[in-house]
């Protein structure tokens, strides 16, 4: 199962360097969960991403407050796709074999 959409980069913490995150739309969100089954650990799920040309494997993290997860944008994918704080991306999430 594969999903695309557009969501915005945004820091966690504005104070300096930190982790730099998208937001899956919450319906995106509720069909990964339901894939996933039950929650293991602190409910991350383990999926593909792609951005721009460059691909990798991570996890996505529910967030709470908004019923969603979040997924982490490393920094050698922002560099390599020119991406910054603020930026709409499209993002092609999917969820391993």
């Amino acid at each position: 199962m594969e999903w695309t959409f557009t969501s915005d980069v945004f820091a966690w913490d504005e104070d300096g360097p930190s982790w730099r995150f998208v937001r899956v739309p919450v319906e995106v969100a509720d069909e990964v969960r339901d894939l996933a089954g039950e929650p293991t650990g602190f409910g991350s799920v383990r999926v593909q991403v792609r951005i721009g040309g460059t691909a990798w494997a991570t996890s996505v993290f529910p967030e709470k407050a908004s019923g969603t997860y979040l997924l982490p944008v490393k920094k050698a994918v922002r560099d390599r796709e020119g991406i910054d704080d603020g930026d709409r991306v499209t993002v092609r999430l999917g969820m391993p074999s």
